[in-house]
């Protein structure tokens, strides 16, 4: 007899829900996690830390820039780095003893090491408290190991001056110049941190674009809102080489295409050149588990290997890498195994830059529709032409809307505005059932609210805009 039902390696965003899941629907469960706590890369060292840090450094300039307009008079703020870098850890304890309390509460085992799967039903695990070896029994496996750091070839990440996203995160002083090599999500926001709290920010990108995947349009207008802020770009451009001169670092680059090259200054070199599915010392090839070419692990629409009883979701395998990809993925596996109707919509997972302004998006882009062919209607409507957002001085940005022209099924949605990241979720709603602008134009909207653009966006489909 198996000692479980099911055993999920990884307790990040993906891993943790499915255990969860799985063990509210009966399933007994136990997790395996390498970390000393649980959330995986994200609530460690991703997602919730940045976005503690985006949040202080945010209104550390808004307290420095913004006062003064609206009759508040207060002396220029000092920076304590120590103290809000304390207020991140803070932040990431609460949430990594959030999952720890789940896991307990929905009595589910708990096995810190690392993992080995050695065929159909059996994980070996190798403590990381004396590592001791255990073989643990299972009906099925969950391979919910994440993402890690991609590498920038000739490049060496120190985690002090040459660092990933992990180290970005934990500098102890602000650098006078950071180089950010990759303009993705990652970059833009890492670097909205550094430059809020003083640092000269440069975002060296391969391609001719900021923000690869997303929508053209709103790509360039927020380079221009970021040009604005103080951001440098050098688009088009790749790193050669990173040397140390001194105290400092000397950032080579050239055109991509071709050309002069030229050396940066910087303090700082920040690498977010994206990430890569993780599946070291996992056994995969031992066991048989096919991997594509980019090592992610292979699998059907119910997220099966080729390998019977063993499973994979989240990041280490194909799709966007977001932890609420995962989380879905991981919730709709549990159901699966459990013999209900798994369901994951992969048309209508958001996206969300969380900057100032934030950036948010969900369906298709102009771009992809020009490609396939999809004949389509835009609204548009700027947030300048917004009451909320004209008296709170936050007029920056727009919601943009793309329905089909002869179903008007709202095919997608992006925005870019205060709380644009709050604000797409009432399309992912309309969307998931189906819906056109013209149900969501008809919806009424609280007033004065930022949302009330998205209704405008919604009626401009139809050239019916009311403020604009």
């Amino acid at each position: 007899m198996a000692n479980y039902d099911l055993i999920v390696i990884g307790t990040g965003p993906g891993g943790y829900v499915a255990a969860i899941r799985a063990a509210q629907l009966g399933l007994k469960t136990a997790v395996v996690e390498k970390r000393a706590t649980h959330g995986g890369t994200c609530l460690n060292v991703g997602c919730i830390p940045s976005k503690a840090l985006l949040f202080a450094s945010e209104k550390f300039e808004e307290a420095g820039h913004s006062f003064a307009g609206m009759g508040i008079n207060v002396s220029a703020p000092k920076l304590d780095l120590a103290a809000m870098q304390a207020f991140k850890d803070k932040g990431v304890d609460g949430n990594v003893k959030g999952v720890e309390f789940l896991l307990k509460k929905n009595k589910i085992d708990v096995h810190f090491g690392t993992a080995k799967i050695l065929g159909t039903g059996k994980v070996e695990v190798t403590a990381n408290a004396d590592g001791a070896k255990q073989v643990l029994e299972t009906k099925n496996i969950l391979i919910a190991t994440g993402s890690d750091v991609a590498q920038l070839p000739g490049v060496t990440i120190d985690e002090e001056k040459v660092v990933s996203s992990t180290g970005a995160l934990a500098l102890k002083k602000v650098p006078g110049k950071l180089v950010v090599v990759g303009a993705g999500v990652i970059g833009l926001e890492l670097g909205s941190v550094w430059r809020r709290l003083g640092a000269e920010v440069t975002v060296v990108e391969y391609l001719d674009r900021i923000l690869p995947g997303m929508d053209g349009e709103v790509a360039k207008s927020f380079q221009r809102i970021l040009a604005k802020q103080g951001f440098g770009f050098k688009l088009g451009t790749k790193v050669t080489g990173v040397e140390t001169k001194g105290k400092g670092l000397k950032v080579s680059v050239e055109p991509a295409a071709g050309g002069e090259a030229e050396v940066l200054d910087a303090d700082v070199v920040l690498v977010a050149i994206g990430r890569v599915a993780y599946t070291q010392g996992l056994g995969l090839a031992e066991a048989g588990v096919e991997t594509d070419k980019r090592g992610r692990v292979v699998v059907d629409k119910h997220y099966k290997t080729n390998v019977d009883g063993i499973y994979a979701i989240g990041d280490v395998i194909a799709g966007p890498m977001l932890a609420h990809k995962a989380e879905d993925e991981g919730m709709a596996l549990a159901e699966t195994l459990a013999g209900k109707a798994g369901h994951v919509n992969y048309d209508v997972i958001p996206g969300v830059v969380y900057t100032f302004p934030e950036v948010a998006s969900v369906g298709k882009t102009e771009e992809e529709l020009k490609e396939a062919g999809i004949a389509y209607n835009v609204g548009k409507f700027p947030f300048t032409a917004n009451g909320r957002a004209k008296v709170n001085n936050t007029t920056d940005g727009f919601v943009k809307f793309l329905a089909d022209a002869a179903t008007d099924k709202v095919l997608g949605c992006h925005i870019i505005g205060p709380e644009a990241g709050e604000m797409i979720h009432e399309v992912c709603v309309l969307m998931e059932f189906g819906g056109s602008s013209e149900d969501l134009a008809r919806t009424c909207h609280a007033h004065p609210t930022r949302s009330e653009a998205v209704k405008e966006a919604a009626l401009a489909v139809e050239k019916r805009a009311i403020h604009f």
